[in-house]
């Protein structure tokens, strides 16, 4: 399958999922005025125009970080990156997927709005504080991964997570989502999408 990606975008959640599951797989870049470094037009491929979106190998092109992600744990079912279809936990697994999209990834994500004033980006971020981190550090407790074991909502979370670093977000006041987001990048998967798409460097 081929992934179309930008770099550090939420594109990267699977990325990690391919590397974690081992899948061949090719990369494609997008840039800002949507041309593939092939010099397709994106908008033919994902009329969305977002990132990710992946052509699979029937040709068929599959969008949405969350069911891509879900795709590709389900091609893998040995790495164990999704409980089982059907199973209690992989609808909890579903939940967290449904969090990081509407809680996590729109709410840091509209930080990305270069009309935002100043003052309502404060406000996002107290807010963010308040709500979302405060969450995700209490559920963190005790545990190394969202699920105890690393899954695919893993690979999403870092991914958005991390734009804190672009918006300067402080998460010191969050010990346990501070060590989380050291124990995600330092897995060999997520070193090795991250190293691909060129973040390492900048790093």
């Amino acid at each position: 399958m081929k992934l179309f990606y930008m770099p550090g975008a939420c594109s990267l959640a699977p990325h990690i999922a391919l590397r974690e599951a081992g899948l061949p797989h090719e990369l494609e870049l997008v840039d800002r005025s949507k041309k593939t470094k092939s010099g397709d037009d994106y908008l033919a491929i994902n009329p969305k125009g977002a990132v990710p979106a992946v052509r699979l190998d029937n040709g068929q092109v599959l969008t949405e970080a969350a069911v891509i992600q879900q795709y590709i744990a389900d091609k893998a079912p040995d790495k164990k990156l999704a409980p089982a279809a059907g199973t209690p936990e992989r609808y909890r697994l579903q939940e967290w997927l449904n969090y990081i999209a509407s809680e996590l990834h729109k709410g840091i994500g509209q930080l990305f709005n270069p009309a935002m004033p100043d003052e309502y980006k404060d406000a996002v971020k107290k807010g963010l504080a308040a709500r979302q981190f405060a969450y995700l550090e209490k559920a963190l407790a005790g545990r190394e991964y969202l699920l105890g074991d690393f899954t695919i909502a893993d690979g999403y979370a870092f991914t958005v997570l991390n734009w804190t670093k672009l918006h300067k977000i402080d998460l010191s006041a969050f010990p346990n989502i501070v060590a989380y987001m050291q124990r995600v990048a330092a897995r060999p998967a997520v070193q090795a999408a991250m190293s691909a798409e060129g973040l390492l460097k900048a790093a």
